[in-house]
């Protein structure tokens, strides 16, 4: 039997763990949107005791078993694209309803979810570097929450260039399209359009290539 002492301890005892919980959804194994399973997400998220939400693509293990879904492979696009949209939630400052909506329940899976949302809210760019508040700066593609915050401090000694944005971090090849600073002159999204600017950012296919094959040089 136990003592009154142990009882008491156990009377102590967190209901939770300390460091906090976490949480893991499989993705794909049921109907549920994009939508559904990011609102979910910001729900646990608002639990002082929840730290994590973990995502995983679902794979098929039991083929015999009619009642679980026959998948070819496991969604892991899609797995990625809700981590990301995750990240955006927890350090970004976005809203789910910002990222996922009734018009738009599913991520887009060739673009992250970021630059999905500056493409859909192009009234919001192009932001000036040397002026805008941190919490824009978060917002425009190819900025981070690190970049972010030297861009903050550095622009008070000087105006920050194109030049300045790479050596802090910025990925210039995303972030051109909806910013202005010191000597950039590249078109932005409201003079390009959104749907140029997705197609110039749409990472393109790479040629598979067979190395077992051996190849021949012929010269004329």
């Amino acid at each position: 039997m136990e003592s009154t002492e142990e009882r008491k301890r156990y009377r102590k005892a967190p209901r939770f763990a300390p460091a906090g919980q976490s949480t893991q959804m499989i993705v794909g194994a049921t109907a549920e949107t994009d939508k559904d399973i990011l609102y979910l997400s910001s729900a646990l998220y608002s639990r002082p005791t929840m730290k994590r939400v973990y995502y995983s693509g679902y794979v098929s293990v039991n083929e015999r078993d009619e009642r679980l879904p026959l998948l070819k492979q496991p969604p892991l696009v899609r797995e990625n694209r809700l981590y990301q949209a995750d990240w955006l939630m927890r350090f970004y400052q976005f809203k789910v309803d910002e990222i996922v909506d009734d018009a738009y329940p599913e991520l887009d899976l060739e673009i992250d979810p970021k630059l999905s949302w500056a493409l859909r809210h192009p009234e919001h760019f192009p932001v000036d570097i040397n002026q805008a508040e941190y919490e824009m700066l978060l917002r425009v593609p190819g900025i981070g929450v690190k970049s972010a915050k030297l861009i903050v401090t550095s622009r008070r000694f000087s105006r920050l260039g194109s030049y300045q944005l790479k050596k802090i971090g910025v990925v210039m090849k995303k972030a051109q399209y909806f910013i202005t600073c010191s000597e950039l002159s590249n078109r932005t999204v409201n003079e390009l359009h959104p749907e140029a600017v997705r197609s110039l950012l749409i990472p393109q296919p790479k040629k598979r290539v067979n190395d077992r094959q051996l190849k021949l040089v012929f010269t004329e």
